[in-house]
């Protein structure tokens, strides 16, 4: 074992014993992370609008603060972007992460030199945490790849802004500098496919350890890696045993993956945004992520049924429960208070406090009271697809309302890999898993309100297209899995 990979292990160790600290007092922890917030921002231009001088609990600011999204705070946000001081946090950020804006166009979040640091610690931890649990560091000698947006900022009014990859870009410490691949030319390349092919002509000879990224875009490298060299990406790289994940869902796209690199290799999941770096996978062995509670992060969570009900409770980290839809309230040292980021999430442990991303509250289909979620299409896509050599690229769903002939039904745009040799049986296969999982759908196949799903198959790199047409292929971006309209589902269907 080299000296890094020891340094590594010491380096673990420390970082675990500090985690193990507050993972030990979540409600204390979550407690002296609200005490902070507030009173940081007292004397800023929202603290004062909203009474924080007031504010001794949780249950005071659930009173003085309503949820908002980024519309509803925009108005704070944009003096902020017109570079006025202690609006929403004291001082100015010294970042802005640009992202996609539904109906205002960009959106931009602050960054602050409080919130900056968690997002690197975050990112630093998830991999020490997966060094102390399986003792396994060797790969911190080899070569790594994070497949991130443009580290390319622009300046408005004094500060700094771009993608969020991108600025975490400028942060990578000295000692993974050596080790990190693209070249800084090459990642500031802008148009995504011309990029990726700079990155395999880059990689491909050499020791890559691990590689990180939002799956769908692996997937791609992945795919032209293997064209380019003619075998499987783990024959390529023989030492690369760790892939790092974030965004979406990995297990639609494991068999594919493990096709891909040709066996299976550890997988860390991690829950970044550019809002906050919320949780990140703390075992192998246990499903969901830990979530940070020690992080600038104040957290609130309402039940996904109650959500556009008028006022509707908001819990604290000690009053969850397992196993329910929450949508994930935030409030934050870059001066995001009451923030719904649109995620939802369910805790599938209380001790420690794990999660799973299960949606988005805007993502879903209720288009006839079936309450049908993200995390749902997923599982049963995946439970049709075991036991048999069916992969899938992508997928979405949407809700056909009104047919041509007949009852409506869910419409399921899946691009294959490996086809079904009977799509109408492996279509029963996916309604029979969603009907075990909700008995509001299930109620209405029975009723003879819906009928059975519809698969419609996509062509090879369809979705890639897709995504190309509206300006959003590859970075962070990501394909809704499921849509309560037609809007994607109208635009497949052309192509």
């Amino acid at each position: 074992m080299s000296l890094k990979s020891i340094a590594a292990q010491l380096f673990a160790k420390v970082i675990h014993h500090k985690t193990q600290k507050w993972v030990a007092n979540p409600v204390v922890a979550q407690q002296k992370v609200f005490e902070n917030l507030i009173r940081q921002a007292e004397k800023t231009q929202f603290g004062k609008d909203h009474h924080f001088s007031l504010i001794k609990t949780p249950e005071d600011f659930a009173k003085q603060v309503p949820i908002r999204d980024y519309e509803e705070l925009k108005p704070y946000v944009d003096r902020v972007v017109q570079g006025e001081e202690n609006v929403l946090w004291k001082g100015k950020p010294i970042y802005f992460a640009k992202t996609s804006g539904t109906t205002s166009g960009a959106k931009y979040i602050p960054l602050t030199k409080e919130s900056m640091p968690f997002h690197i610690e975050a990112a630093r931890n998830a991999i020490l945490n997966y060094i102390h649990e399986t003792g396994k560091a060797d790969f911190v000698n080899g070569k790594m790849i994070f497949l991130q947006g443009s580290p390319i900022l622009e300046e408005k009014n004094g500060i700094q802004f771009g993608r969020l990859s991108g600025i975490v870009a400028h942060f990578v410490p000295n000692y993974l500098q050596k080790n990190r691949l693209p070249s800084w030319e090459t990642n500031c390349i802008e148009d995504w496919e011309t990029k990726v092919d700079a990155i395999v002509e880059e990689t491909i000879r050499e020791d890559m350890a691990v590689i990180s990224g939002i799956p769908s875009w692996v997937q791609m490298y992945f795919e032209k890696l293997q064209q380019k060299g003619g075998k499987p990406v783990g024959d390529l790289f023989n030492n690369f045993n760790l892939f790092i994940y974030g965004g979406v869902n990995y297990e639609p796209y494991r068999a594919k993956f493990e096709n891909l690199i040709g066996r299976k290799v550890d997988a860390i999941e991690l829950f970044p945004a550019s809002e906050g770096f919320f949780a990140y996978q703390d075992s192998q062995k246990e499903k969901g992520m830990l979530l940070l509670l020690n992080s600038g992060i104040f957290y609130e969570f309402v039940k996904s049924e109650e959500f556009f009900t008028p006022n509707p409770r908001r819990y604290t980290i000690g009053e969850v429960e397992l196993n329910v839809n929450y949508v994930l309230i935030i409030s934050t040292n870059s001066g995001l208070w009451a923030y719904n980021i649109g995620d939802t999430v369910q805790f599938t442990s209380l001790k420690p406090y794990r999660v799973i991303v299960s949606g988005r509250i805007k993502h879903y289909i209720s288009a006839f009271g079936e309450h049908v979620i993200g995390k749902e299409v997923e599982h049963a896509l995946q439970e049709a697809m075991n036991g048999t050599t069916i992969q899938v690229n992508e997928f979405t769903v949407a809700p056909q309302i009104a047919p041509e002939t007949g009852l409506p039904y869910h419409e399921w745009f899946i691009e294959f890999e490996n086809e079904p040799n009977n799509l109408e049986e492996f279509a029963l296969a996916i309604d029979g898993a969603m009907r075990k999982q909700n008995v509001y759908y299930d109620d209405l196949i029975v009723g003879k309100v819906l009928k059975t799903l519809k698969i419609t198959k996509v062509s090879k790199n369809g979705f890639q297209e897709y995504m190309k047409s509206i300006g959003k292929l590859g970075g962070q971006n990501k394909l809704p899995r499921l849509a309560n309209d037609r809007k994607i589902a109208d635009l497949l269907e052309r192509k």
